[in-house]
């Protein structure tokens, strides 16, 4: 069927995006490190301000080590909207509590929602139920859509939800003790994983034999076929280094970083001639920032760019 021609429902963001422009981000920064942050409470997620302009986001469900329920996939997009906003993020980390990153998905939390779709007759249960897909696949689409850069920070079971969640981020480490892996339940995988893999991957062979066999990949096979770049001896020291990049990303101009992450997805799946197009148009706009000015001066006083006082974006 021409994508022209399926339903089009529009995710949370495009309901909320109207109204999220006419009012402040809800979250706002702490000056302490480690602090939750006030106004939003998280049943599945702790948001923490680590370092400067740099939030970590830890995924916590730890009795069921991470498994994806209900209030996950909704408290995502919710999170993600708002680190769009906050002009005093200019990073983000996301790992996990406990012994893993993500176990999957919460099967017996969330059978029924898909069990018993609500419609009068197949028809509509159908209509119905991709109107629900398409809501789940915002909560890992928000992180593209995110301006900020992500870093997902891996350690322990990455596993079917959680190889789409990283697979939407910007920058992949992980542990040496990581290990990936698809879920055989009985249906294609939905939310990510089949449309970024191949572009992150590049080797459609094997991503056919991941997504067709569930093979279990180790760090050091990651690693090689280019779903993360960085491998660290254990979560402490993963943590620390993915921590020290996002520092060192929000340390540069907010307007060069963000312009570089919208016109990197652009090429993503458009071809060179069109994405060079659109990152003209983008810099006849972009490049009077005062930011450039500011960068060059401290570059001839043999200074870093976090001795620049960029102000927020």
């Amino acid at each position: 069927v021409p994508p022209a021609l399926l339903p089009q429902f529009p995710s949370p963001s495009d309901r909320l995006g109207a109204t999220a422009l006419q009012v402040p981000a809800r979250l706002m920064l702490v000056e302490e490190a480690e602090q939750c942050l006030p106004g939003h409470s998280f049943e599945t997620l702790q948001v923490m301000l680590e370092q400067d302009h740099v939030l970590h986001v830890e995924l916590h469900h730890p009795e069921k080590r991470i498994a994806v329920n209900m209030a996950f996939w909704r408290e995502m997009v919710e999170c993600f909207q708002d680190v769009g906003q906050d002009s005093s993020c200019h990073a983000t980390v996301i790992s996990g509590a406990g012994k893993c990153f993500m176990a999957g998905i919460d099967l017996m939390g969330m059978g029924s929602e898909f069990m018993m779709v609500e419609g009068e007759d197949r028809a509509r249960k159908a209509w119905n139920l991709c109107r629900k897909i398409c809501e789940y696949q915002e909560t890992f689409s928000v992180l593209e859509k995110c301006p900020k850069p992500v870093i997902a920070a891996v350690h322990g079971a990455c596993v079917g939800a959680g190889v789409d969640l990283i697979s939407a981020c910007d920058i992949r480490y992980c542990a040496q003790d990581a290990w990936f892996q698809e879920v055989d339940i009985g249906l294609v995988a939905d939310v990510g994983t089949l449309q970024h893999l191949p572009k992150i991957m590049g080797s459609w062979s094997l991503v056919n034999e991941l997504a067709f066999t569930t093979h279990k990949m180790m760090a050091p096979e990651v690693q090689s076929s280019s779903l993360v770049s960085r491998v660290f001896a254990d979560k402490e020291m993963l943590l620390q280094r993915a921590l020290e990049a996002a520092t060192t990303i929000a340390a540069r101009s907010s307007v060069a970083v963000q312009g570089t992450k919208v016109n990197l997805l652009c090429s993503w799946d458009h071809p060179v001639p069109k994405s060079l197009r659109y990152v003209a148009t983008w810099n006849m706009s972009m490049l009077q920032t005062e930011d450039i000015l500011k960068s060059v001066q401290v570059a001839m006083e043999k200074k870093g760019p976090e001795d620049v006082p960029f102000s927020k974006l």
